[in-house]
């Protein structure tokens, strides 16, 4: 099942439905995001539920961590604000739906289509939604940690992108700073 279909885009667009049915205006957003190149689309439909993944991590999607998705499907899914809204919700909601199993689906659909660099981007994006809240828990951490082994990122770099975020670890928060950091 392609990142698409997960988010019920297909082909053929949305799947029809009495919610969908009363909601002309979503209707035209779905139709113009399944109208880009069926790659870029896939990707984007990716990264929007690992993102939501790492959101959820603590069972809870803040407005900061809402308003991150949003922001990172504009930067990195060239989405216009109209789009990343759509798909961040449509991301969100089958996360709230499905959760744990889909996840580990949608992550594997991501691995298969990641080009260079791609990784390590979602893996950044990743620590950078969980920082939203200004506190990435433990629990979210080790959400990211399991992404990251899904994904193949190596330790080394796993760590390096972790550290760009120490001030928002929650279990660092407190702790003195060598003079090196």
């Amino acid at each position: 099942m392609s990142s698409l279909e997960f988010l019920g885009l297909g082909p053929k667009g949305p799947r029809r439905g009495a919610a969908s049915a009363q909601h002309a205006g979503v209707e035209k957003r779905v139709a113009r995001l399944t109208d880009t190149p069926v790659d870029p689309a896939e990707s984007i439909a990716a990264f929007a539920m690992v993102l939501a993944r790492a959101a959820r991590a603590d069972f809870e999607i803040s407005p900061e961590e809402s308003g991150g998705m949003r922001k990172l499907l504009q930067e990195y899914g060239g989405l216009d604000p109209e789009q990343a809204d759509l798909v961040a919700d449509m991301a969100t909601q089958r996360n709230l739906l499905l959760g744990a199993s889909d996840d580990y689906l949608a992550t594997r659909e991501f691995r298969r289509i990641a080009r260079d660099g791609d990784r390590e981007k979602v893996l950044h994006s990743l620590f950078a939604i969980s920082a939203a809240d200004d506190s990435i828990s433990l629990v979210e951490e080790e959400e990211i940690r399991q992404v990251a082994n899904e994904l193949g990122v190596e330790h080394a770099e796993f760590n390096a992108i972790r550290a760009r975020f120490r001030d928002h670890r929650e279990v660092l928060k407190g702790m003195p700073r060598k003079a090196s950091d």
